[in-house]
């Protein structure tokens, strides 16, 4: 198999019947590539060029819990596995961090703080608040487990309706009744552009987008002109367009915690990744399916 890194090389050694290579992204394939069944891509999608190299390709193993860059670009009977689970701790955090932030007035306190100036003000709390997490996964779950013990109440919603989950058909009657929405579902057909103008106008007055996801989920025009109006505010670790131009509006539109996409960038993130891929390896290697297994877009 091929690897990006000197780490990922360390992290796979000890899995069964594999042996990793290392290569270096843009350079010429190992002469080990023609006998490769398994790839764990660097951070951009591969295209035909590294393929023709690649004729045994069996497996794409992801170190990211997205795999919208590579839905359409993988080459007919090659599975595609995700690295969900690595992930959804620190991307919880984020959720955890940015309503933490924003209840409590951080920003506020901390420009006094800049201007010396000792104000003191009332501020907002997390305890008692609705929160309706939109993402049934992995990611969903480790949110809902951070913020209950804040006394936050949480609303699970999945594509399908099941078990103590309720269906994306039902959005329009959540909506009103919580004081939070976070997205934290994949990019897919299905949930591109799916916060548009209806979907704010159906939350509360006050309430807060969370949107952990990806940027395309959320039409960006419609959320500019509730952040505008200031009736909703708004936490966002992505964006459509993105990375984010100058002069964007998204820059100056009040009631908006902004950061750039680094809501899983963290320490230790990529020795998680390679845990996971590790794991996902060896159920190929012994004959299985990968747990994280995408077929096709889903």
């Amino acid at each position: 198999m091929l690897v990006p890194d000197d780490e990922g090389v360390a992290a796979l050694s000890e899995v069964p019947l594999v042996q990793a290579v290392r290569y270096q992204w843009g350079d010429p394939v190992p002469t080990e590539a023609a006998k490769a069944e398994v790839l764990i891509p660097g951070r951009h999608p591969a295209g035909e060029e590294l393929w023709r190299e690649l004729p045994n390709l069996r497996l794409i193993q992801l170190l990211t819990a997205g795999a919208d860059d590579w839905i359409g670009k993988v080459p007919e009977g090659v599975l595609l596995s995700t690295c969900r689970g690595a992930h959804g701790g620190s991307m919880a955090e984020w959720v955890v961090a940015v309503l933490l932030s924003m209840y409590r007035k951080l920003d506020v306190f901390a420009d006094a703080h800049r201007q010396t100036r000792w104000t003191r003000l009332s501020a907002d709390t997390l305890q008692g608040k609705h929160v309706l997490v939109v993402g049934a996964g992995d990611l969903g779950r480790q949110l809902r487990r951070r913020l209950e013990p804040f006394d936050a109440r949480c609303t699970m919603v999945g594509m399908s309706a099941r078990d103590g989950v309720h269906g994306v058909q039902e959005l329009p009657e959540l909506l009103p009744s919580h004081d939070v929405v976070v997205l934290m579902v994949p990019l897919t057909s299905r949930t591109r552009g799916m916060v548009d103008a209806d979907f704010l106008a159906a939350m509360r007055d006050g309430a807060v987008l969370v949107n952990a996801a990806r940027g395309p989920v959320v039409v960006t025009d419609a959320l500019v002109a509730e952040l505008t109006a200031g009736r909703l505010r708004a936490a966002l670790d992505v964006t459509d367009p993105e990375p984010l131009p100058p002069g964007h509006p998204l820059w100056t539109a009040p009631g908006l915690l902004l950061t750039p996409h680094i809501g899983g960038t963290v320490s230790g993130g990529r020795s998680r990744s390679y845990a996971v891929a590790a794991a996902e390896i060896a159920r190929y290697a012994g004959g299985e399916l990968p747990d994280n297994l995408v077929h096709g877009e889903y």
